[in-house]
């Protein structure tokens, strides 16, 4: 089964295992939260997951599979290898966890192994993520959105750290805006995906 929430990315996906003999996909969907549904209706035998899914990410959706549907293996697509991102996949017990622009065969090929229980890492992201990106943060950014991703509200970090409520909001603004995020949800996504919070 395919689960990625760009349509014109699912479907050239599709459009290229049809072309393996072997391999059949034989659900798709869009979002995360539907994975395990899907996979149940469908008798997977691989989940093939895109990290960013609306409704339920890809990590989530691949521990809800181990902990409820061991026997389907699951290959995590990523745009973006990171020490953290790598972790959290192996954590969560995926299988695979490969490159989206890797050559057909070497998905396809991929997807097979996954199926026989075999462990898939993309070389060139385990190089990529054995070498951390440094972060662009200072010390102080970093301890700001760390508080922020444990759920402290502007006013609890301010108290923990000895900072006026002000300052908090304009080291919050700076990082979002150091680390290209839409919003500051995204900005602690993006550093705990780094593996730097």
């Amino acid at each position: 089964m395919l689960a990625e929430d760009m349509h014109l990315v699912r479907g050239a996906l599709v459009a290229l295992l049809a072309y393996e003999e072997d391999i059949e996909v034989v659900a798709e969907v869009d979002r995360g939260d539907r994975i395990l549904a899907a996979a149940r209706a469908s008798h997977a035998d691989v989940a093939v997951l895109d990290i960013a899914l609306p409704g339920m990410d890809g990590l989530d959706a691949a521990r809800e599979l181990h902990e409820k549907l061991p026997e389907c293996g699951v290959l995590i697509l990523t745009g973006v290898g990171t020490p953290g991102l790598l972790k959290k996949a192996l954590d969560v017990h995926v299988r695979g966890f490969m490159a989206k622009d890797a050559p057909p065969g070497r998905l396809a090929d991929g997807i097979r192994r996954v199926a026989e229980g075999e462990r898939v890492i993309d070389s060139e992201l385990a190089i990529a993520a054995m070498r951390p990106a440094e972060a662009p943060l200072t010390p102080r950014e970093l301890d700001v959105i760390g508080a922020a991703a444990d759920g402290a509200s502007v006013g609890e970090i301010a108290a923990s750290l000895y900072l006026a409520e002000g300052t908090v909001r304009n080291y919050l603004s700076r990082t979002t805006a150091k680390l290209g995020a839409r919003s500051r949800i995204d900005a602690i996504r993006i550093a705990r995906e780094s593996g730097w919070i």
